[in-house]
């Protein structure tokens, strides 16, 4: 395992998951309550043995590299790290901003270049899954692969949002197309079903295989790609078909939990499942933890509090005829009493006010940070830090349009509190 380089792309602006995005990069979104997406790829690194790793970071990147400094520590005497390899400009012509996935790979090169690692994995850094990356490997080496990928089993209907892949019958990459929209597209990239049963994976029914984001490259193999096609931008679109015409590039069938976040629907879907009595997603299972960073914060106190089917992170404190449900609650919440949430992810806050900033506050108008007296919150994300004041209604309807309410955003019918955002008392949605 220490022969493996990890490589883990900080995501681009990520538009599509704004407003959660406002502030920080896609990977520092906060995740089931004391988690970041970062914390993801990087634990199932960890869990894999691998901890040669780097993160490549670049828009709204402060939080994130916070966070990632505060988390990931290693013995001083071991060979485990992860570093940050942000945007820059050097001497060096053409280094600026990164254009895309494989350009941010290409400008730290050297990197790769010097080490003495034989693979360099890489990783998406806002997909939510568990996988052993040592499987991962063992099929690399056995089937003297020089590009891997990750493959997931989808059906039909599916593929048009995904790049697809077509293999042979040993599971060599012989055809790839990228979010196929016509029929005969989707034809020539179905294949049966009875493949996918013969080696371990139920098919259900499923005829195609989508590509994770996932790659395990020989490190050599990926230097040349990388300078032979100097042009090409994006991994998944480009420099992956590049090499399908010109490496030998295998599969690695998955059929775990994956959910790659990329809307705010996503997002909020994958946050409230966590909540369920059986999650798709196991935060709990003892041979792959999750990994962030440790916080010195008192128990969660509940004075006459329901609470069922929630996710309660640490140091919140939830007042007398609460009523939470199928909710996840971040880090130092403050909720009042007689307040209702349902359905909803609530990301916390980052301080506790003192008794002086309380006061501020009453003198200059604005609510208490959390959550006041009487609210009632279903089917709504609360960014970090904001002030919710008391008899505040905040309920989702369906199909509601995108919309700018600022501090409250909709997207893909989903109300969202930006990150600080001051709701005064009585305001309704």
């Amino acid at each position: 395992m220490n022969r493996v380089m990890c490589m883990v792309l900080g995501g681009g602006r990520g538009t599509r998951l704004f407003p959660l995005t406002k502030y920080r990069s896609k990977p520092a979104v906060p995740l089931a309550g004391k988690y970041r997406l970062i914390d993801i790829p990087i634990s199932n690194c960890i869990n894999s043995g691998m901890k040669q790793i780097y993160v490549l970071t670049q828009f709204l990147s402060v939080s994130l590299h916070r966070h990632i400094r505060r988390s990931y520590t290693f013995d001083r005497f071991g060979d485990g790290f992860v570093e940050i390899l942000a945007a820059q400009q050097t001497e060096e012509p053409g280094t600026d901003w990164y254009q895309g996935t494989a350009d941010a790979v290409r400008k730290n090169l050297r990197y790769i270049e010097h080490s003495d690692a034989d693979y360099v994995l890489i990783l998406s850094g806002d997909q939510l899954y568990q996988m052993d990356y040592r499987d991962m490997l063992r099929v690399h080496r056995e089937t003297g692969a020089q590009v891997t990928i990750g493959a997931f089993p989808v059906s039909r209907n599916e593929v048009s949002a995904l790049g697809v892949m077509r293999v042979d019958e040993s599971g060599r990459v012989v055809g790839f197309l990228e979010k196929p929209q016509q029929q005969e597209e989707v034809e020539t990239v179905t294949m049966d079903p009875k493949w996918i049963d013969a080696r371990g994976v139920e098919s259900k029914g499923r005829e195609c295989l989508a590509n994770m984001g996932i790659y395990l490259f020989d490190r050599q193999t990926l230097i040349d790609l990388l300078t032979h096609t100097e042009h090409y931008q994006d991994f998944g679109k480009e420099v992956f078909p590049a090499a399908i015409r010109s490496k030998k590039v295998q599969v690695h069938l998955f059929d775990g939990y994956w959910e790659d976040i990329g809307t705010v629907a996503a997002f909020f879907e994958a946050n409230v499942s966590l909540a369920s009595p059986n999650p798709p997603f196991n935060l709990a299972a003892p041979e792959s933890p999750i990994y962030t960073r440790a916080r010195m914060l008192q128990p969660t106190r509940l004075d006459g509090a329901q609470v069922s089917g929630a996710l309660l992170a640490d140091g919140c404190r939830i007042g007398k005829g609460a009523v939470i449900e199928n909710s996840v609650i971040g880090i130092r919440c403050i909720i009042g009493d007689g307040v209702t949430i349902r359905n909803s992810v609530l990301f916390g806050a980052d301080y506790y006010e003192t008794d002086l900033q309380l006061t501020k506050d009453q003198s200059a108008g604005l609510p208490p940070l959390g959550i006041g007296d009487g609210s009632v919150i279903e089917g709504v994300i609360i960014d970090k830090n904001c002030r919710i004041g008391r008899n505040v209604q905040i309920i989702r309807q369906e199909n509601a349009p995108d919309a700018d309410h600022d501090p409250l955003y909709i997207r893909d019918g989903v109300p969202v509190v930006v990150k600080e955002g001051v709701l005064n008392d009585g305001w309704r949605l």
